[in-house]
């Protein structure tokens, strides 16, 4: 059976104080108990990690929002996925539709990052998706192929299978547009299909795809029920512990 999981990406928000207390709660709520294996993650900004580390407990993941290309050196400012690991966490979350468009990240430097994350103990969360005009020109899948071939394939099969894939249509992030639950099916198993062409059905099959587009506590249940969904990367949701934890029980 696939893992399932729901990832909480908190992004440019809290203070460690705030993170620390947002944390809290979501422990005691966790402690109450989650559906059979759920794993749940939180990835709070870099300056939380040890201190969030401390409170939520050993039944929830901790992951960093990003990492570095390079491992180490005279990179100012940066944060290697070494370091990361020595923190605490767990997941790293690589190639966030924000850290493309933002940032300008090329598939080249993803590539890097997944290396480097893995190479230094962590599983990366890999995302991949398409923009609203790359949607309206039918021209979504080509993309997803691109950056998953690119991102990810140079990878050898003992590698891959550390790897957590996250779709995330960015017309659907903070837009107000919804996808689908059919839509977002559609896609996972066009993953789920490049996973067994370029490895075989097994690796496929068991490698967990998250969606994450505006997944919060009215729609979750329904996007979660499609056959090649296993969770959600979640963004303003998680903000609320209440909230998290209800997309958490949508399984």
């Amino acid at each position: 059976m696939r893992r399932k999981i729901v990832a909480g990406n908190w992004k440019l928000n809290t203070t460690l104080q705030e993170g620390v207390k947002l944390a809290l709660s979501l422990n005691e709520l966790v402690g109450k108990g989650v559906p059979e294996n759920v794993q749940v993650i939180v990835a709070p900004p870099f300056t939380h990690l040890t201190e969030v580390r401390k409170v939520i407990g050993n039944k929830t993941g901790l992951a960093a929002q990003n990492c570095s290309a390079q491992k180490s050196g005279a990179f100012t400012g940066e944060v290697s996925a070494e370091m990361i690991k020595s923190a605490g966490a767990g997941y790293v979350i690589v190639g966030h539709s924000e850290r493309r468009n933002y940032f300008n990240e090329s598939d080249l430097d993803l590539s890097s990052k997944v290396i480097n994350a893995i190479e230094s103990g962590l599983q990366p969360i890999f995302c991949c998706g398409e923009k609203l005009h790359e949607r309206e020109k039918s021209i979504y899948t080509e993309v997803i192929k691109k950056q998953v071939h690119l991102g990810l394939f140079d990878l050898d099969a003992e590698h891959f299978k550390k790897v957590i894939i996250a779709y995330e249509p960015v017309w659907a992030i903070g837009t107000g547009k919804n996808a689908t639950p059919e839509q977002a099916q559609e896609i996972h198993q066009y993953i789920r299909h490049l996973i067994e062409e370029q490895y075989n059905s097994d690796m496929a099959d068991n490698t967990t795809i998250l969606y994450g587009g505006s997944c919060k506590p009215s729609n979750a249940r329904e996007i979660f029920s499609k056959d090649d969904v296993d969770g959600g990367l979640i963004g303003g949701a998680s903000l609320s512990a209440d909230d998290f934890y209800s997309i958490i029980n949508s399984f």
